[in-house]
Order: C-alpha cells, then structure tokens, then sequence
C-alpha cells in the first residue's frame, strides 16, 4: 500500500503537548497498520483537513484524528458525520466507546483504547463506500 503523506501533517504531531504526542502517534501508527491490512486498499492519503490529521482512501471516508485544548484530557478520532458510521458503531460497540454525536469516538488520555474494535471501526471507514449500502455495513 501506498501512503502519501502531507508534510504539514508532521508539524501538527510535532506541536501536541508530549503526554498527548505519545496517544496521538499511537492513534495515527493504528490507523496506518489497519489501512495496511486492508485488501484491496493501494493508497492512503494522509493529509489535513481542519487542521487536524485526516486519512483519506477511494473508496472509503475521510476519517480525522485530533487533540484540542478546550478539552485536555481527551482526544478523538472523527468521522463524516452524514454517514452511517458512528451510528452504526453505537449499536456494535455500545459500552465499548464514548462518543460524540453522530461524529466522533472520544477517549480519555489516562484509558487504553479498545484496539481490536477500533481497528475494525477505522477498516468500515477506509472501506465505506463499498459497504455502505449493506445492513450494519456488513459487520
């Protein structure tokens, strides 16, 4: 797999506050490996949109990954949130995550990310546009 990487998005990892570096780069390299193993998926576009790291894929949609002072002890990865994913990750993992809305999956600095469930929620992303159509995405 291809990924093509936007230098600016360095420089937004670079300036998080160190405690919340070390979750972020482990966000970002979780998001990498999953679209890695991916089948079918030859290029991944990391980018910024908002000013906050965004992964972008053919046929998938566009997921972001940040950290905001307004709220210090949390960070999250977002999701479009005209689509059918966070809804649809509410009713298969209910209790497993907190979001926000229809947009986000929220998570605290001082908790260990579920691994296994996000990683299936960042493959229904980067894959979005060929499962949308399916009954929970086909999960």
């Amino acid at each position: 797999m291809q990924i093509v990487s936007h230098p600016k998005v360095t420089e937004i990892f670079n300036n998080y506050p160190p405690q919340v570096k070390l979750k972020m780069d482990a966000l970002r390299a979780l998001v990498l490996n999953t679209a890695d193993n991916v089948e079918g998926l030859e290029k991944l576009e990391e980018t910024l949109k908002w000013n906050e790291p965004s992964y972008v894929t053919k046929h998938g949609s566009t997921l972001r990954i940040d950290w905001k002072p307004k709220a210090p002890n949390q960070y999250a990865m977002y999701f479009q949130c005209t689509s059918q994913l966070v809804s649809t990750f509410k009713i298969i993992y209910k209790g497993v995550f907190k979001f926000e809305g229809n947009r986000a999956i929220i998570f605290n600095l001082n908790e260990t990310i579920p691994v296994t469930e996000l990683k299936h929620c960042i493959t229904l992303a980067l894959t979005y546009h060929k499962i949308k159509h399916l009954p929970l995405l086909g999960a």
